[in-house]
């Protein structure tokens, strides 16, 4: 053998077949050993058995899988399931009714926005959403940013149909026996009737309230038994009252009725500081001559540029919900000169919507019908507030500000317009039914009812 070579090698370095393939062959083991073998060969032993049968060597075909089993059969292969294809009168039905819902949801907003503006202290509530309309339209300047309350405005419309159309019948049952009192007091009848209506009382109040309890849909108030099944069932399962308050909590929380009654306080309050003084001046003459006239005067020219602020700084109040943003006059100045020809629109729309106004202040209906004519009050300034909005975003998107030229030219019309908007408002306290206390009202900018907030 060679110097410097391996065991079972040659002299000419050529390995023996039985070495080659001594590495590739399984070790085999015997299964038992001689009784005569140590205890601790034969546990040796053992434990290689049991390593070369679950470890068998690399390469060995008898553990490679098969293509049968690696691949499972295609009887067992679940195929993905084919998109569902909605047909041409589906998406059309899906339309209908989205366009249902969202008129549904307007009307209902609208309404109960008058309904509010009519309420004392609580209209507050009415012009903090304004505000917060003209503030999200603010910050994005996206339309569909304008209407908050949309998708629970549907849900509180029903709610306010479906009580009113069981208590259409408490009333006219109510009537009727009060007739029957006047002409039979103390009769079979009459004491039959009041207690019919008691029962039926109790019963539509119960009824109202699992109809409220199960959301408030619409449906939910023409299946009274659907109603007592469902309180069984939560009855049985104790989750009653759980499910209850979190049904009517979910949805009143969603109203933010704070936030919106704290901005239209702070929207009040912003604008009656601007407003309260150069209008008191404003209304200072009580006849054609002496001092007051020339008071008179003063007060209309602060009121040219205050009516043209006021607009936006309730917008940058709104976009910012700050107390403090209503006097920041500086920045507003400034965001003018970004998007003038915006701004002159939205302050032509601004008195062209609110000279009309004044017109139904000269008779008021009672409180109770009061909400009739506020109806026509949210509808005008409901795109005031958006159009408000929509300008502000402008101005402060762009970047540079427009050319001093085009500023000035844009600046020239609005001095006319709001010296023939202060002309006519001059003559809006004869007309009005709370005489000079009309000029202090200014609803575009304050509560939007024709009543006085100082009565």
């Amino acid at each position: 053998m060679a110097t410097g070579s391996s065991p079972g090698e040659d002299r000419f370095g050529i390995v023996p077949a039985e070495v080659q393939d001594f590495g590739e062959a399984p070790l085999e083991v015997p299964a038992s050993l001689p009784p005569q073998a140590p205890v601790e060969i034969r546990e040796f032993a053992a434990e290689l058995v049991d390593f070369t049968t679950t470890h068998p060597p690399v390469g060995s075909h008898a553990t490679a899988p098969s293509t049968a089993e690696a691949t499972p059969p295609a009887s067992s292969v679940t195929p993905l399931p084919p998109a569902p294809r909605v047909g041409l009168f589906r998406r059309m039905a899906r339309g209908v009714a989205w366009l249902v819902r969202t008129l549904w949801g307007i009307v209902s907003l609208t309404v109960l926005l008058a309904c509010i503006a009519a309420i004392p202290v609580v209209n507050f509530l009415a012009l903090g959403y304004l505000l917060e309309v003209e503030g999200r339209v603010a910050r994005s300047g996206r339309l569909r940013d304008a209407f908050p309350l949309l998708p629970l405005a549907p849900r509180l419309g029903s709610l306010v149909l479906g009580v009113w159309l069981w208590i259409v019948p408490l009333r006219l049952l109510s009537h009727l026996l009060g007739d029957i009192h006047l002409i039979q007091p103390g009769s079979r009848a009459d004491a039959f009737g009041h207690v019919a209506l008691l029962v039926a009382a109790g019963l539509v109040a119960l009824h109202l309230v699992l109809a409220v309890a199960r959301g408030g849909a619409l449906s939910c108030f023409f299946r009274p038994l659907k109603n007592v099944l469902w309180l069984r069932q939560r009855w049985l399962q104790g989750d009653y009252w759980q499910t209850a308050e979190r049904e009517v909590g979910a949805f009143v929380s969603g109203l933010r009725l704070k936030h919106h009654f704290l901005l239209g306080l702070k929207g009040f309050v912003g604008a009656l500081a601007w407003l309260a003084i150069p209008t008191l001046m404003f209304a200072a003459a009580d006849r054609t001559e002496g001092g007051t006239v020339l008071i008179t005067l003063i007060g209309a020219a602060l009121l040219i540029p205050v009516l043209s602020w006021v607009p936006f700084l309730q917008a940058h109040l709104a976009a910012e919900n700050r107390l403090g943003a209503m006097f920041e006059l500086r920045k507003v100045r400034a965001m003018y000169r970004h998007a003038p020809f915006s701004w002159l629109i939205t302050i032509l729309v601004t008195l062209l919507f609110a000279l009309p106004m004044y017109l139904f202040k000269a008779a008021i209906p009672p409180r109770d019908a009061l909400w009739l004519v506020t109806i026509v009050f949210v509808v005008s300034l409901y795109p005031v507030k958006v159009l408000t909005g929509w300008a502000y975003h402008r101005a402060i998107r762009n970047e540079r500000p427009s050319h001093w030229l085009w500023r000035w030219i844009c600046w020239l019309p609005t001095l006319p317009l709001l010296a023939f908007y202060i002309f006519l408002l001059h003559f809006t306290q004869f007309i009005g039914k709370y005489g000079k206390l009309t000029l202090f009202e200014h609803h575009s900018f304050l509560v939007p009812s024709p009543y006085s907030f100082l009565n």
